[in-house]
C-alpha cells in the first residue's frame, strides 16, 4: 500500500490556521489538463485561488484534489485542483504559510491513461510576439539605445524563492 502524502495535511492545517487567525487563506496552482478553473484568470500557467469560506461554496480539501464553486465574474464555477498542482498556500493579509515543490510535468504513461479526459480539457499554448515589441529595434536606428523600462502596477504576483 502505497503511503499518502503529507501535503494534503499540511494544506488543511495551513487553511485552518488562516481561518482561526481571521486571514484570508489563498492558494496557488499550477494549471494543467486536469486541472478545471477558469482559463481566462490564468497567468504563466499558474492561477492565485482565494478559498476562504466567504469566497466559496462547498470546499472539500481531500487528500487526492480540492473541489468547491466560486464565482468568477459573477458567473458561478465548479473548480477542481489535484492537490499536488498546489505550489503555496498562504495568508494574503501578511503572506505567511507555506510553499510546495511544483509538480513535475506529465509522464506518457498517465496521458495515455485518460486521453478521453485531455481531449476535452482546455490546452495552454504561447502567445505570438505582438509588434509593439519590435519598436526597440527601430528606436536604435535613431540613436536611442535605451528600451522603455516595464510599466509597474497592476496585480501583485506570488514569487516562489527556492
Amino acid at each position: 500500500m502505497q503511503e499518502v502524502s503529507t501535503k494534503p495535511y499540511l494544506l488543511r492545517a495551513i487553511y485552518e490556521w488562516c481561518t482561526d487567525n481571521g486571514y484570508t487563506p489563498h492558494i496557488a496552482v499550477v494549471v494543467d489538463s486536469r486541472t478545471r478553473v477558469p482559463m481566462q484568470f490564468v497567468k504563466n500557467g499558474e492561477i492565485v485561488l482565494n478559498i476562504s469560506f466567504e469566497a466559496t461554496s462547498g470546499l472539500k480539501m481531500e487528500n487526492e484534489e480540492i473541489r468547491f464553486s466560486a464565482r468568477f465574474g459573477g458567473v458561478s464555477r465548479d473548480l477542481l485542483i489535484p492537490v499536488e498542482n498546489v505550489i503555496a498556500i498562504y495568508a494574503r493579509e501578511n503572506g505567511q504559510g507555506m510553499a510546495f515543490e511544483a509538480p513535475t510535468p506529465a509522464t506518457a504513461e498517465s496521458v495515455q491513461e485518460a486521453p478521453e479526459a485531455e481531449a476535452s480539457a482546455p490546452v495552454l499554448s504561447s502567445v505570438p510576439v505582438s509588434e509593439p515589441e519590435q519598436k526597440p529595434a527601430q528606436s536604435a536606428d535613431q540613436g536611442d539605445d535605451d528600451p522603455e523600462p516595464p510599466k509597474k502596477g497592476g496585480r501583485p504576483v506570488l514569487t516562489r524563492i527556492k
